[in-house]
């Protein structure tokens, strides 16, 4: 499961436009260069400064394209297939997500789950032949799904039978993790709006922070919250606005409580979450939508490794205390230590 997360980049989204953030007089020592391609079914947009020669951004675009087709779920022969058909891989990035989706479910009561494939299928999810599931056809595939399902041993990873993998919760984030990576190692600073999930790297020439803006669900040109990013950091958003179907007057989103295998239904309508790690935030992100507010405050309380957003379906915004100096704009409540 995935979603086609919800953080619109401002000063990329700007850039892109050909609006004023080509270098001004202060810049003129860094090279600014853009791309944007089509991978794991987003827009991805990168902004590189100093990037001279355009090595580091080919390598970006060829690390974006090889995970796009190794980790899908839907083409024939990626590594992902591969194991859904046999059961086994050894492939090194089907193993290292399958690992850290083990951890990431761990510590969160099981909220992320990757053996949803077959359930979000049935759904319609990826399929566009949306329709609510009898009970009984949901309840025929929970011998099929759990975490209990996977085992990663000995670098390699095994499903049981008729139990499939999706990284749409983790692999943009993964991406972005490999490509900071790379930018890092290379000493490029920029910025990544990979499908949404934010990527900054190193400073902007001027100095000054990244802006990015938290998108308001009920209306995709506006803005409830912007913050503030300094140097490497990741903000990834989940919620119910993006991919959904409604039937009945319900609205069914593709993110699904791996308890009740159906759709999560309640107050929140996103969570974003700002931390240190790509690959950290997605996962997070997806996980604390399946809690709820409540328990999602429990977690952050607890782990104390990441900084948070949630927005309630009544508009009101929940922060954690370590974001409220970084709000440039907008309304919002700080949840309390």
């Amino acid at each position: 499961m995935k979603k086609r997360v919800v953080l619109l980049l401002l000063l990329l989204a700007l850039s892109l436009a050909g609006c004023n953030l080509l270098p001004d007089a202060s810049m003129q020592d860094r090279t600014v260069s853009d791309a944007s391609i089509w991978a794991m079914d987003t827009q991805m947009d990168l902004r590189l400064y100093g990037d001279t020669d355009g090595t580091v951004m080919a390598e970006l675009t060829a690390i974006l394209n090889r995970l796009d087709h190794s980790l899908s779920a839907t083409s024939p022969d990626s590594a992902l297939t591969a194991l859904n058909e046999s059961g086994r891989t050894d492939d090194a990035d089907v193993v290292y997500l399958a690992s850290a989706a083990q951890t990431i479910s761990a510590q969160t009561d099981g909220a992320l789950d990757i053996t949803l494939l077959p359930v979000s299928r049935l759904w319609g999810f990826g399929t566009d032949s949306y329709a609510v599931p009898e009970p009984a056809a949901l309840d025929a595939l929970r011998d099929r799904v759990g975490m209990d399902k996977l085992t990663v041993s000995d670098g390699a990873v095994s499903v049981s039978a008729g139990t499939m993998l999706d990284f749409g919760a983790l692999a943009k984030g993964y991406a972005a993790d490999l490509c900071r990576a790379k930018m890092e190692e290379a000493g490029i600073a920029g910025i990544l709006s990979l499908g949404g999930n934010i990527q900054t790297v190193g400073t902007k020439p001027d100095g000054s922070d990244w802006i990015i803006g938290v998108q308001d669900p009920d209306d995709m040109g506006r803005y409830l919250l912007t913050l503030r990013l300094s140097g490497s950091a990741s903000a990834v958003a989940s919620g119910d606005y993006q991919r959904f179907f409604m039937q009945d007057g319900v609205r069914y989103c593709h993110i699904l409580d791996p308890k009740t295998l159906s759709p999560v239904r309640g107050s929140l309508r996103s969570v974003t979450v700002v931390t240190d790690g790509g690959l950290k935030a997605d996962g997070l992100s997806t996980a604390l939508f399946v809690l709820g507010r409540e328990a999602g405050i429990a977690l952050w309380q607890s782990m104390g490794d990441f900084e948070a957003v949630w927005i309630e379906a009544d508009g009101t915004v929940w922060i954690t205390p370590g974001l409220k100096d970084r709000v440039v704009e907008g309304s919002y409540q700080v949840i309390e230590p």
